[in-house]
């Protein structure tokens, strides 16, 4: 009997997702709960498990196919055993070098060598009986990787190119600059990135305010605490935690930024669970702190580091990233001296962070070097004032500058 592989449901309002890689190929038998292939999505990577026993009979979807929820990624017949696919011819009598080629090569290593292509005859094996493992083939694609990168080094760039030239001349030109130049297909998630990203600008009536902290209360707390606090919880005690604090303090005294817009209403939520933007190497992602007014310092730094991991690694849950009723972005760990963030709709407000310098100030009078931090507040001027957005910023520098002050926000 034939099974439908199909793909199964994102999660809240993913409808679509792409493929990244198969693990399995036609004629591979599967258990059931066997992992058969890798999906992308707008937030986060997920594998499709075998529902059925059986064997692979066709595969429909191949790498970086975009497909939508229900949509049919191959077939499976259910019951059987067999390591060969019906659909390529048998070879009885395979020659002796390649029946030990296939012996001699570990199941990831095969999968990665068939994804990017990599001819395994060319590796030599370092595992067990010269076995090929999976670092040999990444160890031969870095080979190949810097051997591209030197003969590329080698093309000598263009210069002062004369106003007319020949038909030869424009075509070496052309080549040269072609094979300078690299065409790569984005991600699920930059795509996705760069759909909110545009409409955000688009559908909300975004402005932004500005606004600077004196972080010496804070960098003396912390280097106070921090060896202490560490032995404790096993966690750096870093900037995050009370920032978190500081927003949630804020946002309890100004509600209508950590609410959002349907239709003619105004939804406020009276909870807080706190989107912390994380750079992993994929793309931007925004992993949520779930009752963040809940939690403790060590609570919140543990979560952040561990929703961090996640994020490089791909493995974020949908519980990981649904939700968030307010967002937090940190420029200044990328040296961001100020920038203005966009908001992450359905919310209404959006906290930038900027790196921390030392600029001279004037206190009482008298000139001081103090490190400084521009923080700046995107908002959706549809629901929320200029008013209401400069105090939010004011009582959040409030609360940054007297750091005691928090544990009573909190």
């Amino acid at each position: 009997m034939s099974t439908n592989i199909v793909v199964p449901e994102l999660g809240e309002s993913i409808v679509e997702a792409t493929v990244i890689r198969w693990f399995k190929s036609e004629g591979d038998s599967v258990k059931i709960g066997e992992a058969l292939l890798e999906l992308e999505t707008e937030k986060a990577n997920f594998e499709v498990a075998s529902e059925k026993q059986g064997v692979i009979t066709s595969i429909l979807k191949k790498e970086d196919d975009d497909v939508e929820v229900g949509e049919v990624l191959g077939v499976l017949e259910e019951g059987a055993v067999s390591n060969v696919s019906p659909t390529k011819p048998v070879v009885e009598e395979a020659p002796e070098a390649e029946q030990q080629s296939t012996e001699k090569i570990t199941p990831v290593a095969k999968n990665l060598a068939e994804e990017y292509k990599i001819d395994t005859s060319k590796i030599d094996g370092t595992g067990p009986s010269g076995r090929i493992t999976k670092e040999d083939v990444e160890k031969h694609m870095q080979t190949e990787i810097e051997e591209s990168e030197i003969e590329a080094s080698v093309i000598e760039p263009v210069h002062n190119a004369p106003a007319v030239i020949s038909t030869q001349e424009s075509d070496s030109l052309f080549v040269t600059r072609e094979v300078r130049e690299e065409r790569i297909k984005m991600s699920r998630r930059r795509r996705t990135i760069a759909r909110r990203m545009l409409e955000a600008s688009q559908t909300t009536a975004m402005l932004t305010t500005f606004n600077e902290i004196d972080m010496t209360a804070v960098m003396e707390l912390r280097k106070r605490r921090k060896e202490a606090f560490k032995e404790k919880y096993g966690v750096n005690l870093g900037l995050n935690s009370f920032f978190v604090k500081a927003s949630i303090g804020a946002l309890k005294a100004f509600p209508a930024i950590n609410a959002e817009i349907d239709g003619d209403d105004m939804i406020v939520k009276h909870y807080f669970d706190i989107g912390v933007a994380i750079g992993a190497s994929e793309g931007l992602v925004v992993p949520v702190l779930k009752n963040a007014d809940g939690m403790s310092f060590a609570e919140i730094e543990k979560k952040i580091k561990e929703l961090a991991a996640k994020s490089e690694e791909n493995t974020l849950s949908l519980e990981d990233i649904m939700g968030g009723t307010f967002t937090i972005t940190n420029g200044g760990v990328f040296g961001s001296l100020m920038s203005t963030p966009i908001l992450n709709p359905p919310q209404v407000g959006i906290l930038g962070l900027h790196k921390i310098e030392d600029r001279p100030i004037v206190i009482n009078g008298e000139i001081a070097i103090k490190p400084m931090m521009y923080v700046a507040l995107s908002y959706d001027h549809r629901i929320v004032d200029g008013r209401e957005a400069v105090q939010f910023l004011v009582r959040l520098k409030e609360l940054i500058q007297d750091p005691e002050s928090l544990l009573l926000e909190g």
